[in-house]
């Protein structure tokens, strides 16, 4: 079903925009914003959707159920990021410093 609606421009500052309707801002799910899509000549919009934040704990679940090859990951252990302490400065870097001309 195709709808037409005219909305007009409105000022906002220097620039304009269009105002929706709260019908079908609600109708569409658009309350989080939109994503605009310029394609052939039309303009679209689109809900913006919240990706949803994965913890640590699913984050390692989905990494264990993946199929992928994860033993690359353990050249990294030899580069002795395991002994560094986390609690203050880590031993042997300085901090970087600009010279001034």
């Amino acid at each position: 079903m195709k709808n037409t609606t005219e909305l007009p421009l409105a000022r906002i500052g220097n620039s304009r925009g269009v105002r929706l309707p709260v019908a079908l801002i609600r109708k569409h799910g658009l309350e989080s914003g939109v994503i605009l899509e310029e394609r052939d000549g039309e303009l679209i919009l689109r809900p913006k959707r919240k990706s949803p934040k994965l913890s640590w704990a699913d984050t390692a679940r989905e990494m264990a159920a993946a199929t992928e090859d994860w033993s690359d990951w353990d050249t990294a252990s030899a580069d002795g990021l395991a002994l560094v302490s986390w609690q203050g400065k880590a031993p042997g870097v300085k901090r970087a410093t600009r010279r001034r001309p």
